[in-house]
């Protein structure tokens, strides 16, 4: 280790070194510089990261070649500090470029932040998903119309930037359709993409609106080409449909103002049996129930086997029938605070062989 060191301290003595130094400094330029390019080291990531980089770069820089031009007086200085500058401030000058190409319209600038950036979507894949779209935004009058059922083909699908939007079938009013809500969702996902069809529904602006719309041939091309905007679409379809099965489920009320989901049991109970259906299983349960009321084979006279197995019982043991309930008109659609489509579950007979779900003040109590 001593040889070591001892043939260190050699090599370092034999060194050239600054035979003196010089006394003066060298200039507030050199230092200002200095001071510079050290902040344009501590700059971040990202496109403004990038900015402060290379600014704070090519400043420093070009005090370099003012530093080297006045005080240093050396060629190779200046040469190489105005290289430098000169591929900062080009920098610069790709970063305004690319920055410039990529700003967005304001509609679909508010579009991605307020339906894809909170899903994290890539502003890339937004691009292409604008692009297919002809960054085209399309408007409607007040009382225009989108679709007419029965006459419109399912050839695009629209999503709505701002306005309202009426939903009608056979002059019905359905619901509304709101901003950033697909306006044709249900008649985009009833169809492959080799079928043909039309709007079984009417769309009518309520208000001026703006939309924007994809062809159908060019979405679907899109969609093929890249999985991850096909999955995009399909979230979002799905989200936009339930929404809207949601708001015609908010029309369901019973008769003391209660709402009910319609996937619940007791409702599928309700709606789900019909008279037809019932007709059969109600003749069978009626000959179940008489057939206790015969005697055993065995213990009757043979006389007495050949009277119908299901007579009816003695007049003195007929119970009187249970007053039937007068059935209530439907309420005014008014008093709902509803359209004239609400529906009423006072609409609903009673299913025979069990009791009505009218008779209970809540889900909860039908259930238990």
């Amino acid at each position: 280790m001593s040889a070591n060191s001892s043939r260190a301290g050699q090599l370092l003595s034999q060194a050239s070194a600054c035979i003196s130094w010089k006394q003066d400094v060298e200039g507030a330029v050199y230092h200002l510089a200095n001071c510079l390019l050290l902040l344009g080291f501590m700059g971040g990531s990202g496109v403004y990261g990038c900015f402060y980089f290379f600014g704070f770069l090519s400043a420093g820089y070009l005090c370099c070649v003012l530093w080297g031009w006045f005080s240093a007086c050396g060629l190779d200085i200046v040469l190489w500090s105005f290289l430098l500058a000169v591929v900062c401030l080009l920098q610069l000058a790709h970063l305004v470029y690319r920055l410039r190409e990529d700003t967005l319209a304001e509609e679909f600038d508010l579009l991605y932040k307020t339906l894809c950036l909170p899903l994290q979507v890539p502003l890339q894949t937004y691009k292409e998903i604008v692009h297919c779209c002809e960054k085209q935004v399309l408007t409607l009058a007040t009382e225009q119309t989108y679709a007419v059922e029965g006459e419109t083909p399912i050839n695009r699908l629209s999503l709505l930037l701002s306005g309202r939007v009426r939903v009608s079938q056979d002059g019905q009013f359905l619901h509304y359709i709101f901003p950033y809500q697909f306006m044709d969702s249900p008649e985009w996902e009833s169809l492959q993409p080799s079928e043909e069809g039309v709007f079984q529904v009417t769309l009518t602006a309520e208000t001026s609106c703006s939309y924007i719309s994809w062809p159908r041939k060019s979405l679907h091309l899109l969609l093929t080409k890249e999985r991850y905007i096909s999955c995009l679409f399909s979230a979002l379809l799905g989200y936009d449909i339930s929404e809207k099965l949601y708001t015609l489920n908010d029309k369901l009320f019973a008769k003391f103002g209660l709402r009910f989901d319609i996937r619940l049991p007791s409702l599928y109970h309700v709606l789900g049996p019909t008279a037809a259906d019932a007709g059969p299983e109600s003749e069978k349960g009626d000959e179940e129930a008489c057939e206790p009321a015969a005697s055993p084979p065995q213990a009757t006279p043979t006389s007495l086997q050949q009277t119908p197995p299901c007579s009816p019982p003695p007049a003195a043991t007929n119970f009187p029938a249970p007053p039937s309930r007068a059935r209530l008109s439907r309420p005014d659609s008014g008093i709902l605070g509803e359209d004239s489509t609400s529906l009423v579950l006072e609409d609903f007979e009673e299913v025979s062989g069990s009791e009505s779900f009218m008779d209970y003040r809540s889900d909860g109590e039908y259930m238990r």
